[in-house]
Protein backbone atom coordinates (compact mmCIF):
# COMPACT_ATOMS: atom_id res chain seq x y z
CA UNK A 1 0.00 0.00 0.00
CA UNK A 2 1.23 3.50 -0.85
CA UNK A 3 0.35 6.23 1.63
CA UNK A 4 0.94 9.91 0.95
CA UNK A 5 1.26 12.59 3.59
CA UNK A 6 1.30 16.35 3.45
CA UNK A 7 4.10 18.04 5.40
CA UNK A 8 2.94 21.19 7.20
CA UNK A 9 0.47 20.63 10.05
CA UNK A 10 0.93 16.87 9.59
CA UNK A 11 4.59 16.48 10.60
CA UNK A 12 5.79 20.08 11.04
CA UNK A 13 3.70 22.63 12.89
CA UNK A 14 3.00 26.21 11.91
CA UNK A 15 5.06 28.83 13.74
CA UNK A 16 3.83 29.77 17.21
CA UNK A 17 1.93 33.02 17.67
CA UNK A 18 0.80 33.10 14.03
CA UNK A 19 -2.92 32.26 13.77
CA UNK A 20 -3.63 29.32 11.46
CA UNK A 21 -6.54 31.22 9.94
CA UNK A 22 -4.20 34.05 8.93
CA UNK A 23 -1.84 31.62 7.20
CA UNK A 24 -4.74 29.99 5.35
CA UNK A 25 -6.13 33.41 4.41
CA UNK A 26 -2.79 34.50 2.92
CA UNK A 27 -2.26 31.20 1.12
CA UNK A 28 -5.56 30.79 -0.72
CA UNK A 29 -7.08 33.00 -3.39
CA UNK A 30 -10.62 34.13 -2.85
CA UNK A 31 -12.93 32.39 -5.29
CA UNK A 32 -16.12 30.49 -4.71
CA UNK A 33 -15.97 28.87 -8.14
CA UNK A 34 -12.47 27.38 -8.34
CA UNK A 35 -9.83 26.25 -5.92
CA UNK A 36 -6.76 28.43 -6.27
CA UNK A 37 -3.72 29.30 -4.19
CA UNK A 38 -1.57 32.40 -4.10
CA UNK A 39 2.12 32.29 -4.92
CA UNK A 40 3.58 34.96 -2.64
CA UNK A 41 5.22 38.04 -4.10
CA UNK A 42 8.87 38.84 -3.26
CA UNK A 43 8.06 40.78 -0.08
CA UNK A 44 5.79 38.02 1.21
CA UNK A 45 8.42 35.44 0.32
CA UNK A 46 10.95 37.31 2.47
CA UNK A 47 8.52 37.35 5.39
CA UNK A 48 7.63 33.70 4.93
CA UNK A 49 11.31 32.74 4.85
CA UNK A 50 11.56 34.20 8.35
CA UNK A 51 8.53 32.23 9.59
CA UNK A 52 9.99 29.06 8.08
CA UNK A 53 13.13 29.19 10.21
CA UNK A 54 13.65 25.70 11.63
CA UNK A 55 13.48 26.85 15.26
CA UNK A 56 9.95 28.18 14.58
CA UNK A 57 8.78 25.00 12.84
CA UNK A 58 8.59 22.34 15.52
CA UNK A 59 7.98 18.71 14.60
CA UNK A 60 4.62 17.19 15.51
CA UNK A 61 6.08 14.43 17.60
CA UNK A 62 3.00 12.23 18.00
CA UNK A 63 2.58 11.93 14.20
CA UNK A 64 6.27 11.26 13.63
CA UNK A 65 6.16 8.61 16.38
CA UNK A 66 3.25 6.82 14.68
CA UNK A 67 5.18 6.62 11.41
CA UNK A 68 8.44 5.59 13.13
CA UNK A 69 6.70 2.69 14.90
CA UNK A 70 5.14 1.47 11.64
CA UNK A 71 8.32 1.31 9.57
CA UNK A 72 9.13 -2.25 8.62
CA UNK A 73 5.88 -3.69 9.99
CA UNK A 74 4.26 -4.23 6.61
CA UNK A 75 4.78 -3.50 2.94
CA UNK A 76 3.47 0.06 3.21
CA UNK A 77 5.47 2.76 1.46
CA UNK A 78 5.17 6.28 2.87
CA UNK A 79 5.50 9.28 0.58
CA UNK A 80 5.84 12.92 1.60
CA UNK A 81 3.89 15.08 -0.86
CA UNK A 82 4.05 18.77 -0.03
CA UNK A 83 2.98 21.82 -1.99
CA UNK A 84 5.72 24.00 -0.50
CA UNK A 85 6.87 26.44 -3.16
CA UNK A 86 10.37 26.69 -4.62
CA UNK A 87 11.45 29.72 -2.60
CA UNK A 88 11.28 27.48 0.51
CA UNK A 89 13.52 24.75 -0.87
CA UNK A 90 16.63 25.53 1.24
CA UNK A 91 14.58 25.98 4.43
CA UNK A 92 12.71 22.74 3.74
CA UNK A 93 15.87 20.74 3.10
CA UNK A 94 17.37 22.05 6.33
CA UNK A 95 14.24 21.08 8.27
CA UNK A 96 14.09 17.60 6.69
CA UNK A 97 17.76 16.99 7.56
CA UNK A 98 17.52 18.45 11.06
CA UNK A 99 14.73 16.05 12.04
CA UNK A 100 16.04 13.11 9.96
CA UNK A 101 12.73 12.78 8.13
CA UNK A 102 14.11 11.09 5.01
CA UNK A 103 14.27 7.75 6.83
CA UNK A 104 10.47 7.79 7.32
CA UNK A 105 9.58 8.09 3.63
CA UNK A 106 10.18 6.07 0.51
CA UNK A 107 10.26 9.32 -1.50
CA UNK A 108 9.87 13.06 -0.89
CA UNK A 109 7.96 15.25 -3.39
CA UNK A 110 7.83 19.04 -3.15
CA UNK A 111 6.16 21.61 -5.39
CA UNK A 112 9.38 23.50 -6.15
CA UNK A 113 8.11 24.31 -9.67
CA UNK A 114 5.36 26.46 -8.06
CA UNK A 115 2.37 24.70 -9.63
CA UNK A 116 -1.06 25.20 -8.13
CA UNK A 117 -0.93 22.93 -5.02
CA UNK A 118 -4.08 20.92 -5.81
CA UNK A 119 -2.90 20.27 -9.38
CA UNK A 120 0.59 19.32 -8.21
CA UNK A 121 -0.75 16.90 -5.61
CA UNK A 122 -3.23 15.37 -8.03
CA UNK A 123 -0.42 14.72 -10.51
CA UNK A 124 1.86 13.16 -7.87
CA UNK A 125 -0.91 11.00 -6.36
CA UNK A 126 -1.58 9.48 -9.78
CA UNK A 127 2.10 9.02 -10.63
CA UNK A 128 2.87 7.25 -7.32
CA UNK A 129 -0.34 5.18 -7.34
CA UNK A 130 -1.23 6.37 -3.86
CA UNK A 131 -3.90 4.36 -2.01
CA UNK A 132 -4.39 6.74 0.94
CA UNK A 133 -3.55 10.39 1.40
CA UNK A 134 -3.50 12.58 4.55
CA UNK A 135 -3.71 16.39 4.50
CA UNK A 136 -4.98 19.25 6.66
CA UNK A 137 -6.50 21.28 3.79
CA UNK A 138 -10.16 20.29 3.40
CA UNK A 139 -10.92 22.19 0.15
CA UNK A 140 -7.85 20.60 -1.44
CA UNK A 141 -8.95 17.14 -0.26
CA UNK A 142 -12.46 17.69 -1.60
CA UNK A 143 -10.96 18.52 -4.99
CA UNK A 144 -8.67 15.49 -4.92
CA UNK A 145 -11.36 13.03 -3.80
CA UNK A 146 -13.51 14.01 -6.80
CA UNK A 147 -10.59 13.39 -9.17
CA UNK A 148 -9.43 10.14 -7.55
CA UNK A 149 -12.37 7.94 -6.58
CA UNK A 150 -10.22 4.91 -5.67
CA UNK A 151 -8.00 6.75 -3.18
CA UNK A 152 -9.05 7.13 0.46
CA UNK A 153 -8.45 10.67 1.68
CA UNK A 154 -8.04 11.69 5.30
CA UNK A 155 -8.53 15.20 6.63
CA UNK A 156 -6.42 15.54 9.77
CA UNK A 157 -8.54 17.62 12.11
CA UNK A 158 -8.29 17.52 15.92
CA UNK A 159 -12.01 18.30 16.35
CA UNK A 160 -13.85 15.93 14.01
CA UNK A 161 -13.79 12.22 13.26
CA UNK A 162 -16.33 10.99 10.72
CA UNK A 163 -16.94 10.01 7.12
CA UNK A 164 -17.41 13.14 5.00
CA UNK A 165 -17.81 11.59 1.54
CA UNK A 166 -17.50 8.14 0.03
CA UNK A 167 -13.68 8.38 -0.04
CA UNK A 168 -13.04 11.27 2.38
CA UNK A 169 -12.76 10.87 6.13
CA UNK A 170 -12.02 13.25 8.99
CA UNK A 171 -9.58 11.78 11.53
CA UNK A 172 -8.18 13.17 14.74
CA UNK A 173 -4.81 11.44 14.44
CA UNK A 174 -2.85 9.71 11.71
CA UNK A 175 -2.88 6.39 13.53
CA UNK A 176 -6.52 6.02 12.44
CA UNK A 177 -5.61 5.88 8.75
CA UNK A 178 -3.91 2.53 9.26
CA UNK A 179 -7.08 0.85 10.57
Amino acid sequence: MNIGFDFDKIFIDYPPFVPHKLIDYLYKKKSKKTLSYRIPNKLEQSLRLITHASFLRKPIKENLDVLTKRIGRDKTKNFLISSRFGFLQKKTTKLIDKHQLRKLFHELHFNYQNKQPHLFKNEVLKKLKINRYVDDDLPLLEYLCQKNKKIKFYWLNPHVEKKLKKNLFAVKNIENIFK
